[in-house]
């Protein structure tokens, strides 16, 4: 979008938050870059250069706002819509990627060589992967500073930062302010009074429909790794460093965020995997707009207009979980993931809820005895087999998964049928375009509102509905009288 300097002139001049993200003014008198809402007096438009990332602008040599805090912009929606490289090597540097294994990592995860990478990054983002996740840990490190109490030697390396010394540098590049000054600067209420735990803000794109979001969530909880408490869905995440607990909780404008980490270094991903569990970086009025042109869908999308696809913090553990839930209840379901949690879960302390364990790994799982499960003997090789491929690298699940080679993969394993591969696909690998007309659910809502409800016919006038079919599932889903669709109490 950031080629089409007509558009990015109206949205900065009316100061339009849906363009967040989607690309950064930089005013060429002042040397700063803002997103397109900012506060400010709109600058004259010769004064105004676009580029499509915080990176870009940084390279550039422009400096972050003050006012709008451009880098806490939500994330471009583009990564989340598209399958390519581009998008994929994006989910990844998101992810941590490149601070914990390099751009040869990054290479070798999508297999592609560094060079390929770095040369497409460049063409449509304006930085190669570096200076990407350079923005990335500049962006964590503000959070650190101004959030915990973290001496700045500490929130340097947490933040992924070789040396104290880079970390000033940049920090004095990216905001024209010390870590000192930046910490000096910050809004005296951002600091959390619990220590070791962060505090924060999830930024969103509105509107944002919570109620079947969070219920979707909280009814699915199993119990030890996720549960609803005091108007808040916490559960526990695995990380690359070690594990934590996260609070969230919609509040008007934002998502409320509570973080209690064990090691620092997590935060750039925790965060990432919290925005992509609650499809942060969604554009729901692009969503909404091409499904209220059907008739039959418009009075859903205009009753509960930015209903989001709740997603998940860990791919594998979802596909686990989707096995379990084959042709079972969710009570059942969240009985029989309870048990392999108690059985082979990490036990965790916390000291403010009732969490108790993190959600199994593969390789904690590939050794069970299938006979301990009570589950039909079909269903068991269904889930051994899922857990061997995953625990043995045949089968990646991540933010890197190739879309239409996943969901292939997926519907090879024994038992696996398109239900089960498309649900892992929307919620789990988060393809807007999944689709579920086999779905209970689906069906039963599409035949209420006088659409067709066999599988093929509705796939055939679902096709209207593309990419953004994942999303009427969930305008179909609301349908429906289930704990699913209510935010809990």
């Amino acid at each position: 979008m950031h080629t089409d300097t007509e558009r990015c002139v109206r949205a900065v001049q009316s100061k339009d938050a849906r363009f967040d993200g989607w690309f950064y003014t930089a005013v060429l008198t002042t040397g700063i870059y803002c997103r397109p809402s900012c506060p400010a007096v709109p600058p004259k438009p010769r004064h105004m250069v676009f580029h499509p990332s915080a990176a870009a602008c940084q390279q550039a040599g422009f400096r972050a706002c003050k006012r709008c805090r451009p880098d806490t912009s939500p994330g471009s929606p583009e990564w989340n819509v598209r399958a390519d490289l581009v998008a994929r090597a994006m989910r990844l540097i998101a992810d941590g990627v490149v601070d914990r294994e390099g751009v040869t990592g990054l290479a070798a995860r999508l297999g592609y060589s560094p060079r390929q990478i770095e040369r497409q990054l460049l063409a449509e983002l304006g930085a190669g992967p570096l200076a990407l996740a350079r923005a990335q840990r500049a962006q964590t490190a503000r959070l650190l500073v101004e959030t915990t109490g973290l001496p700045v030697a500490d929130v340097a390396f947490a933040s992924g930062f070789s040396s104290v010394r880079t970390f000033n540098d940049t920090v004095r590049e990216v905001f024209a302010l010390s870590p000192t000054e930046l910490r000096a600067w910050a809004p005296k209420h951002a600091a959390s009074g619990t220590p070791g735990v962060i505090t924060l803000r999830l930024p969103f794109r509105a509107p944002l429909h919570p109620d079947n979001l969070f219920g979707h969530l909280a009814a699915t909880a199993v119990p030890g790794v996720e549960e609803w408490r005091d108007g808040a869905y916490r559960r526990t995440l695995r990380l690359p460093y070690g594990h934590g607990i996260v609070a969230l909780a919609p509040r008007p404008g934002h998502i409320a965020c509570r973080l209690a980490l064990s090691d620092p270094r997590d935060l750039t991903v925790a965060i990432s995997r919290c925005r992509r569990l609650l499809d942060l970086d969604a554009d729901p009025v692009a969503v909404d707009e091409q499904l209220r042109a059907d008739p039959a869908l418009a009075p859903l999308v205009d009753k509960a207009p930015g209903r989001r696809v709740p997603r998940t913090v860990d791919e594998a553990e979802f596909a686990v979980r989707a096995v379990l839930g084959q042709q079972v209840s969710t009570a059942a379901a969240r009985t029989h993931a309870a048990r392999l949690v108690t059985a082979h879960g990490t036990p965790v302390d916390d000291l403010e809820g009732g969490l108790t364990h993190l959600f199994p790994a593969p390789e904690e799982l590939a050794a069970l005895d299938p006979d301990a499960l009570a589950m039909p003997r079909t269903r068991r090789t269904t889930l051994t087999t899922l857990v061997r491929r995953l625990a043995d690298g045949d089968l990646r699940l991540g933010a890197d998964s190739d879309w239409p080679e996943t969901r292939a993969a997926l519907l090879a394993l024994p038992g696996f049928g398109p239900w089960t591969a498309d649900v892992i696909a929307m919620r789990a690998l988060g393809d807007p375009d999944a689709f579920l007309p086999t779905d209970l659910g689906v069906r039963r809502a599409a035949q209420a509102l006088g659409l067709p409800s066999t599988p093929s016919a509705l796939t055939t006038r679902a096709a209207a509905w593309r990419p953004w079919r994942a999303y009427a599932v969930q305008y179909l889903w609301a349908t429906d009288d289930h704990p699913i669709n209510v935010l809990p109490a």
